[in-house]
C-alpha cells in the first residue's frame, strides 16, 4: 500500500528552464553561450547541489573567468534565478488533492542551500510535510546513500513509497532502493493517471 509520495523539485514542481533565465538578461550570441556554459553547465553548479559550495562562493568563481560586464548577469543567474518563481501547470492542484486523499508529501530535491530561502514562498510548499535536499546531507540524487536518507528522515518504508522525478537516473537509483518511480513528463494529467495505476 502506497503512503508516501516524494517529489523532485525542478521541472516536477517549477519550471527550472536554463533558457528562460537567459532570456531574462536579453542574452544573445556569445555572451549567453558563455554564461550557459559558465553557470548552468559549470562543475561549480554540480557543488551547489552537494552543498560543496555556497552560492556567494560561486558568484566570485564564475566572476573570475568572464567578463566584468558580465558580472552583474552572473550574480542573478545563480542568485536569483527562481524569480519569478514558475509553478509546473496543474501541479500544485495534484499535490493538494494527493494530500486530501492523506498521502504524506515528502520533498527530496538536488539543489542548493539557498532553497531554503525561496522554497517557502512556493504555494505548494504549504502542503510538504518534510523536506530532504541534497546540500544540506552532501548527497545527491542519484547516490543510493541520499534514498537511505530519505528513508531514515521521512521514517518511511521505501515500498509504501513513490518517487517522481524528472530525471530517469534518479528514478532508476530510487528503484534500486526499493521505491516504485515515476518518470515526470511535464504532463500533470499523465501523471495522475500513473498514480492511479
Amino acid at each position: 500500500m502506497i503512503r508516501n509520495i516524494l517529489f523532485d523539485m525542478g521541472d516536477v514542481l517549477i519550471h527550472f528552464d536554463r533558457d528562460a533565465f537567459l532570456d531574462r538578461y536579453g542574452l544573445t550570441g556569445a555572451d549567453r553561450t558563455l554564461l550557459l556554459r559558465e553557470v548552468y553547465l559549470s562543475v561549480e553548479w554540480s557543488m551547489l547541489d552537494r552543498g560543496s559550495l555556497l552560492e556567494e562562493e560561486m558568484v566570485g568563481i564564475v566572476c573570475g573567468r568572464v567578463p566584468e560586464r558580465l558580472h552583474k548577469t552572473v550574480r542573478g543567474l545563480i542568485m536569483d534565478w527562481e524569480k519569478p518563481l514558475l509553478p509546473v501547470e496543474g501541479m500544485e492542484e495534484l499535490v493538494r488533492e494527493l494530500q486530501e486523499k492523506g498521502y504524506r508529501m515528502l520533498l527530496l530535491s538536488n539543489a542548493g542551500t539557498r532553497h531554503h530561502e525561496y522554497w517557502p514562498a512556493f504555494p505548494v510548499s504549504a502542503c510538504f510535510e518534510d523536506v530532504l535536499i541534497s546540500a544540506d546531507v552532501h548527497l545527491v540524487k542519484p547516490q543510493p546513500e541520499i534514498y537511505r536518507e530519505a528513508v531514515r528522515k521521512f521514517g518511511i518504508v521505501p515500498e509504501e513509497s513513490v518517487f517522481i522525478d524528472d530525471n530517469t537516473l534518479n528514478i532508476e537509483g530510487a528503484c534500486r532502493e526499493g521505491f516504485r518511480g515515476i518518470v515526470f513528463h511535464q504532463d500533470a494529467e499523465e501523471l495522475r493517471d500513473r498514480l492511479r495505476k
